[in-house]
Order: structure tokens, then C-alpha cells, then sequence
């Protein structure tokens, strides 16, 4: 899989760049809070107002300006004025500046908070000359701390809130991500233990990644996984109470030919033995078979076949039986109908229902076979003239084992039907069974059709 789309890779992605903008948008105003309220010390404005003084004595207007650039590191605005005017250039605030004239004529200090942020110091001062001047600063902070040890503040304010906000994003991810395997192992472990049942369910509510499809394909394989096993448990009941009465007729035949006093005598019940032994290898057989079906067929090799073709075919090699039964075949082939799957399988299938239609007619009738192509199915149908199926019987016909009250005069297990059944799902088909008009039973199956040229 491509990292780029996966999905819990974007998670992460966006989990972490979501951090880091909180951290650059939060970072920088907690931290000037932080620095406003805990750790600067209050601006002494008069000291500041004598150093400016000296400054300017000193060393006149160039003197002044170095040492306002100097407080500008530091995020004061500050100059002198004299008679109204500033003696070095200082950036103000429209507003401030309007403000200033009416300040200066009173002739007094004084600390304002304009407002919030943003705070106005005008203070009285007489230079060497004797002259009145005033000082003037424009600052967005009333405490003064040096620029390295705010810069410092600053990195460690970011530092922590980049912990925290990385912290709280990486402990959502791995929650996110971790819910969902700890319901996986949760899971595996109560399969392990013989919950066939456990399912995973949707986890991490609306998200759907990787782990959500995991979730999925586990639900998947443990439904199929209950169904085989309740399947394989049904039929080991079926077959282990089926297999009771042969067994038990083999073992009075046994008894009974084992208290024959000579061999000719004895001989009937080992012809009798010989047919049940038949009759219980016949029955493994169609039972592993049906196993097989129901396990998905691994393996199975298809091939293009025409169905009139092997209907044709499996009709032929019924004839000996309908011959010796009275019962005459008949075949209608429509359109070509090419499909593609397993000879053998198909062929078994055609069989079980042509047999069991010969089972079922009564002396002198006829079965028909039937097969059509359509656009996208074929279809095979297969109808004898015999008593046919109550009603209420037609939905547990295809079921293991099953014999209705009219299968008491045939031969047979219950199996065949199940298997023809079980044949067509895994071609892809579907099959139905109902009582035909003027009597019998009609069975119905549909295969999808394949185009000529198609590869297998």
C-alpha cells in the first residue's frame, strides 16, 4: 500500500501540522502573557525620562537618537521635546499624537493607558541649561524586561505549549488508532477460545482507514468461518444419524448370517451386507463432496463448456436407467448457451437431477430437459411427471438430508439436490424448485452466460 493513501498517514499528518498551529497562533500570546504578568518588572519612567535628559546634554540630538533606538529594542517609543516640539524622530499612534499637545501644556507627569496595550508616559524634566522639557514614551507594555531574557521566555512559553499540544494530538491519534486493535486482539482472542460469534463491530465511530477495513474483513472471515463450522456440525449430526440405520441393518444382517447353520443359507445376508456397505460408501462419498461445496471449492479449474452440449451428454449416460425404469428422455435446446466452470461439478449436478427425476416418475413417463441461453444466464430446467412436493416442503428441499413424504417410495439420502444446489452457488447461479402445471416437479437453474471469445 501507498503511504500517501493511506489514511491514517493524513491523520497523522493533519494531527501534527494542527499542532503546530496551535502552537505558532497560541504560542506567541500566552507567552507575552505570560511575560506581561509574571515576570517583567514596572518601567521606572522618571529614570527613563533623566537617562534621556543626560543624553541630550551630552551629546545633543545624535546622542538622543542613539539611545531612543536603543529603547525601541526594547519596545519603548521615546524622545525629548522642547517648546512643543521632538527632538528626535519618534513613531506614534495618530490617536497618541493627537493627544500629546493637550498633555504637554500641562506641565505635568503623568502614566496613561490609552487602551488596552497601549500606555502614554509624559514626564517633567529641566536640562543643564535650565530649560523645561518633557519626556515622551509610547510603549505596548508597562513593564520592561531585557529583549534576551524575553526572547528566552518566549522559547520556552512555545517549547512547552509545543509538548503539550503534540502531547494531546498524539494521545488522540493513538487512541484512534489503538481502540480499534485492542478490539481486534479482544476479538481474536475470543474466537481463539471458541466464540464464534465475536464480531468487531464499527470502531472509532464515523472514521473509515485501514484498521476500520481490517475490522470489516475479520467480521467477514469470522461469519464465514461460524457459518462453515455450525454447517459442518449440522451435517456430522445429519450423517451421524443417518448412518445409524444402515449400520444397524448391517449388524442384524451380520448376526443373522453368522447364525446360519451353511453357506447358502448365509449367503443372502451377505449379498444384503455387500448392498448396505455400497449404500454407506455411496453416502460418504456424496457427503465429502457436499463437504468439498460448502468449503468453496479451493482450487477449482472452469473452462468454457455449451450446457445443451452437456446436458446431451449426461442424458445419454442416463438412458440405461430410464430404459430400465420405463421412463422416456427428452431434450429442447434452444440458443447456444456457453458458461464457464468445472466440467466434472456440472456434470455430477445434471446428473443428480436427471436421476432423481428418473426416481420419481412413475413407469411409462418422461422427463424433460430443457436448456435456453439469454443475454446474461442460461438456463437448464429439468421436469419430471411424478407426485411431486407438498408445498411446505419446497423451501427444505435443498437442505442435507432432507427427504419429503413422497421420497418414502425412492431410494436415496437426502444429499443429491443438496449438492446440485451447492454446485451452482459456487458457479455463480441460482436454483429453484416448484411444482410444475399438470403435475411433477420442475427444477430450475440459472448460470451467467460468457461471451465466446472470453479467456478462463
Amino acid at each position: 500500500m501507498k503511504p500517501f493513501k493511506s489514511s491514517i498517514y493524513w491523520r497523522l499528518l493533519l494531527g501534527f501540522c494542527l499542532a503546530n498551529l496551535l502552537v505558532l497562533l497560541l504560542g506567541g500570546l500566552l507567552a507575552r502573557g505570560f511575560i506581561a504578568y509574571t515576570t517583567e518588572k514596572e518601567i521606572d519612567w522618571m529614570s527613563l525620562a533623566q537617562g534621556a535628559n543626560q543624553a541630550y546634554d551630552s551629546g545633543g540630538m545624535t546622542a538622543l537618537a542613539d539611545w531612543s533606538a536603543q529603547q525601541r529594542h526594547s519596545g519603548i517609543e521615546a524622545t525629548l521635546f522642547e517648546d512643543g516640539h521632538s527632538l528626535s524622530p519618534i513613531r506614534m499612534y495618530p490617536s497618541v499624537a493627537r493627544t500629546l499637545p493637550n498633555l504637554l501644556d500641562t506641565d505635568r507627569s503623568v502614566v496613561l493607558q490609552l487602551w488596552p496595550g497601549i500606555y502614554l508616559a509624559v514626564q517633567q524634566v529641566t536640562g543643564r541649561d535650565g530649560k523645561p522639557r518633557q519626556f515622551v514614551a509610547q510603549s505596548h507594555i508597562h513593564a520592561r524586561l531585557a529583549p534576551q531574557t524575553r526572547e528566552k521566555i518566549l522559547l520556552a512559553v512555545q517549547g512547552l505549549l509545543s509538548l503539550l499540544f503534540i502531547g494531546l494530538v498524539g494521545w488522540w491519534v493513538a487512541r484512534s488508532v489503538a481502540r480499534p486493535v485492542q478490539a481486534l486482539r479482544d476479538a481474536t482472542r475470543r474466537m481463539a477460545a471458541g466464540e464464534l460469534s465475536t464480531r468487531v463491530g464499527r470502531q472509532g465511530g464515523l472514521i473509515h482507514d485501514e484498521l476500520a477495513q481490517l475490522a470489516g474483513d475479520f467480521d467477514a472471515m469470522a461469519e464465514r468461518i461460524e457459518a462453515l463450522v455450525s454447517h459442518d456440525r449440522g451435517v456430522l449430526q445429519d450423517l451421524s444419524h443417518e448412518l445409524r440405520s444402515p449400520l444397524a441393518r448391517l449388524h442384524l444382517i451380520l448376526d443373522l448370517a453368522q447364525r446360519s447353520t451353511d453357506a447358502a443359507e448365509a449367503e443372502p445376508y451377505f449379498r444384503q451386507a455387500e448392498q448396505e456397505i455400497i449404500r454407506l460408501d455411496r453416502m460418504t462419498g456424496e457427503m465429502l463432496a457436499l463437504s468439498r461445496l460448502e468449503g468453496g471449492i479451493p482450487g477449482m479449474s472452469r473452462e468454457p463448456l455449451e450446457l445443451a452440449e452437456l446436458a446431451a451428454d449426461c442424458m445419454r449416460q442416463a438412458e440405461l436407467e430410464a430404459g430400465a425404469r420405463q421412463v422416456n428422455l427428452q431434450l429442447v435446446a434452444g440458443e447456444p448457451a456457453l458458461v464457464s466452470g468445472s466440467v466434472l461439478l456440472l456434470e455430477r449436478a445434471l446428473d443428480n437431477l436427471i436421476a432423481n427425476a428418473i426416481k420419481y416418475s412413475p413407469a411409462g413417463g418422461r422427463v424433460e430437459l430443457a436448456v435456453y441461453g439469454g443475454k446474461t444466464l442460461a438456463e437448464l430446467s429439468v421436469r419430471d411427471y411424478g407426485p411431486g412436493v407438498p408445498e411446505a416442503e419446497l423451501e427444505s428441499l435443498f437442505r442435507p438430508f432432507f427427504r419429503g413424504s413422497n421420497a418414502k417410495r425412492a431410494d436415496g439420502h437426502g444429499l443429491g439436490l443438496a449438492i446440485v444446489q451447492r454446485v451452482v452457488q459456487a458457479h455463480g447461479g441460482e436454483i429453484q424448485a416448484h411444482n410444475a402445471a399438470g403435475g411433477g416437479l420442475e427444477v430450475r437453474l440459472r448460470l451467467p452466460i460468457v461471451m465466446a471469445d472470453a479467456t478462463v
